[in-house]
């Protein structure tokens, strides 16, 4: 009878084991055909090219990694005939391409394998790389940036389709506010951002006169007047967004999801943050008065190098959504110098500002943060967020005082901090 109970018990274990090593691989199994599943239907990778950034070179071995947007690599194998051609930013036409060597190719600058494509879709022996440099992009969004420097930047505040005017406002960093007369004629390049969208120029479609409307954040350049008062655009972005503060109930890390109690609506709001969204923190002290002498570097702006902006703290400050003031705001006639009614601009004071990651962030902290409006209005997601506010909102409540004891209440976020989150952005 024992030896019996011995056998089954035996018998028992080794059934469990096979049982446990078969669960074992068919997860295995079960994963990798998912992660291939996912390589196949890549759509930047088809049958005789490949679409993404180098994200790793190795000239000895002869190998390039190529990373798609979904997350896929795969190995373009080169030789003395793979052929390497470098085309401007943004151009599609290849008859504008330069001859170029793999040396002046660079870990994240975007390329197109064309080769035969492996099945697995892993590999692809490079017949010719097409390259787009990241220091071109950088040159070029440098330029058009430029472009903008002394454009205009906020919401708009009014519209008359009569003349085809738009007026857009904005605020100083100590509360005056500057209105802007906008003139658009025919001639004027405008463009909107897509709805539930992180603002970036590149994707910015064409858009009409009719479509602008009042609390629309915008970005304008063009000729300004003497004074500053009015400016003749010829080009013109704008984008339908929302200022949101609250204090943070929870943060979750995993999901990148912030949960917070509005100012306004006193209701519960998740905010999304995508590896684009930009966190900085609020500095007071000597940036309230408008900076340091002679447009020296406020508090934040030395320390710019350090933080970490998106929502899990992995992407560089330079890799932020365009709309973080990119453009600065109205700052006089010329762009430079102070604005009409004295004092450095909002957007101005957050540029200098230094980024943080959401690790940073903790439950209790008071945020106000530019988002994008979705189908869900209970769920929105952060373009530029800035944490420790708190003596931002006390300075909009003291601006607000009408007389002795009356105050209206201190959650306008839209009037009040419109345009400086740069909803709006540029290159």
């Amino acid at each position: 009878m024992k030896i019996l109970q011995v056998f089954e018990k035996t018998t028992m274990k080794k059934t469990l084991c096979s049982l446990t090593f078969a669960v074992i691989v068919m997860l295995a199994f079960g994963a990798s055909a998912r992660i291939a599943r996912a390589q196949t239907s890549d759509p930047a990778i088809t049958a005789t090219q490949v679409f993404g950034k180098v994200s790793e070179i190795n000239a000895s071995a002869g190998l390039i990694s190529v990373k798609t947007a979904a997350g896929s690599v795969v190995a373009a194998s080169i030789n003395e005939k793979t052929t390497y051609q470098r085309v401007p930013p943004g151009e599609t036409d290849l008859k504008k391409a330069a001859p170029a060597s793999l040396t002046e190719i660079a870990v994240g600058d975007g390329v197109v394998v064309r080769g035969f494509v492996a099945d697995d879709r892993k590999s692809v022996p490079a017949q010719k790389i097409i390259v787009v440099s990241q220091s071109d992009i950088a040159k070029r969004n440098a330029i058009e940036r430029a472009k903008w420097a002394g454009g205009v930047k906020g919401i708009v505040s009014s519209v008359n389709p009569t003349t085809k005017e738009l007026t857009v406002t904005s605020r100083s960093l100590m509360g005056a506010s500057q209105a802007v007369i906008i003139a658009i004629s025919d001639k004027v390049a405008m463009k909107r951002y897509p709805a539930d969208s992180i603002p970036r120029y590149s994707e910015a479609k064409p858009s009409k006169f009719e479509e602008v409307k009042v609390g629309d954040q915008l970005n304008a350049r063009g000729e300004k007047s003497t004074d500053g008062t009015r400016l003749t655009a010829e080009e013109v972005v704008t984008g339908s967004f929302k200022i949101v503060g609250g204090t943070i109930t929870s943060i979750d890390t995993a999901t990148n999801e912030i949960k917070i109690n509005d100012l306004q609506t006193k209701k519960p709001l998740t905010i999304v943050l995508k590896p684009d969204s930009v966190i900085r923190r609020f500095q007071g002290g000597p940036m309230m008065g408008g900076g340091p002498p002679g447009g020296a570097p406020g508090a934040g702006q030395g320390q710019q190098g350090q933080g970490q902006g998106g929502a899990a703290g992995g992407a560089q400050a330079q890799q932020r959504p365009q709309g973080a003031g990119a453009a600065g705001g109205p700052q006089g006639p010329q762009g430079n110098g102070p604005r009409p009614g004295g004092g450095m601009s909002m957007a101005d004071m957050l540029e200098r500002l230094p980024t943080i990651s959401l690790n940073d962030l903790k439950v209790g902290d008071t945020i106000i943060m530019s988002t994008t409006q979705g189908a869900n209005p209970e769920r929105i997601t952060a373009i530029s967020m800035v944490t420790g506010v708190e003596q931002l909102l006390a300075m909009m409540a003291a601006r607000q005082q009408q007389g002795p004891g009356q105050q209206r209440p201190s959650s306008d976020l839209n009037s009040n901090f419109g345009g400086m989150f740069g909803g709006a952005g540029l290159p």
